[in-house]
């Protein structure tokens, strides 16, 4: 992959991690979404949305309440379906390792915004004077001043992520020599795991959240064995 695609990417990835919390929290950085975008972008959205549905279900566990520290999806997918798009050889082989280098970049994006948050913080605290004083040019100006750090962020990581992770996604497929349905029964059944798990601690506090959990459990698996 050329630099200036690895540069778009990275333009995609500060787009969609700022949806994450800054700015508009439309739910563009959901995996399912960012990674479909990415696959379009790196020319098939059919492999960005499988890469998504992943993606998506890893992340079902992540609950982003308040100052607390989870993994940023956002960019992660992006970089999580580039990596599976740009993929030159076995197909099931690249997947395995773009969910792997998806969820470093994750893990890597909650360190990044944990520290801008600090940041910010100290911006704040610095200008604080003027906002006791009720400036409202300070109000907007901490508030550009964190939207653009938090762009410049999402492109830095994005980017640094990409040209660290594109080689090494191609030297392991080529030269792994795994079992590819032993692969996807493993990616399957870790996605499987980690998402009704999640499911089942955000469902099972509520009064009829149990009865909704099975149903709906029992649903899908009905759909699943009639198509």
């Amino acid at each position: 992959m050329i630099l200036t695609t690895i540069l778009e990417f990275a333009l995609l990835g500060a787009l969609l991690g700022l949806d994450v919390v800054s700015f508009p929290q439309a739910m563009l950085s959901r995996p399912i979404v960012a990674s479909t975008i990415a696959g379009a972008l790196g020319g098939s959205a059919s492999d960005g949305l499988l890469a998504g549905v992943f993606l998506e279900m890893m992340a079902l566990e992540t609950l982003p309440v308040g100052a607390s520290r989870y993994p940023e999806w956002g960019t992660a997918s992006v970089v999580g379906g580039a990596l599976y798009v740009s993929r030159r050889g076995d197909a099931t082989s690249a997947l395995l390792f773009a969910m792997l280098g998806a969820m470093l970049t994750a893990w890597a994006g909650g360190w990044s915004m944990y520290a801008l948050r600090r940041l910010n913080g100290r911006w704040t605290k610095r200008a604080l004077p003027a906002l006791e004083a009720g400036s409202p040019h300070t109000v907007s100006g901490l508030q550009l001043l964190g939207l653009s750090a938090d762009f410049l962020r999402g492109f830095a990581l994005t980017g640094v992520a990409l040209a660290l992770l594109l080689p090494l996604t191609a030297l392991a497929v080529a030269n792994g020599h795994g079992d590819s349905a032993r692969i996807r029964a493993v990616l399957v059944a870790v996605a499987v795991a980690v998402a009704g798990s999640s499911a089942w601690k955000l469902s099972h506090g509520s009064k009829h959240g149990p009865w909704f959990f099975f149903g709906g459990l029992a649903i899908g698996c009905a759909m699943l064995l009639s198509s």
